[in-house]
């Protein structure tokens, strides 16, 4: 955790936030590893979808903003989307995503029922 405590985030938020910066993190790496790779179109547009909305949602969610519960619902559907589609390839960086975005997507669905 880069910061030790937003002041106005309980555990919940600062693990979601925690939780889309990682997942940021990762789409990153697999959208510039999957660069290289013939027939990766759909991962890279789907995990350069996640690092853009899972960095906006962590920005949203640490500035309090009152659209940060909308804007998990669609992040949780983008991770869930890019996670099934990155299952799908043996790559590394692929399988990297395969496993961290689904507790990204839950960790955002608990922030958008908040």
């Amino acid at each position: 955790m880069a910061l030790q405590q937003i002041d106005h985030a309980d555990d919940h938020m600062q693990e979601c936030i925690d939780n889309c910066l990682e997942a940021a993190q990762v789409c990153e790496w697999c959208a510039d590893a999957c660069a290289d790779e013939d027939g990766m179109a759909r991962c890279i547009r789907l995990c350069r979808d996640v690092a853009d909305i899972a960095s906006l949602h962590a920005r949203f969610m640490a500035r309090n903003s009152g659209y940060h519960e909308e804007l998990g619902e669609i992040c949780a559907d983008l991770c869930e989307e890019c996670a099934e589609e990155c299952e799908q390839h043996d790559h590394d960086h692929c399988q990297a995503c395969a496993e961290i975005l689904p507790e990204c997507a839950e960790s955002c669905r608990e922030m958008a029922s908040a």
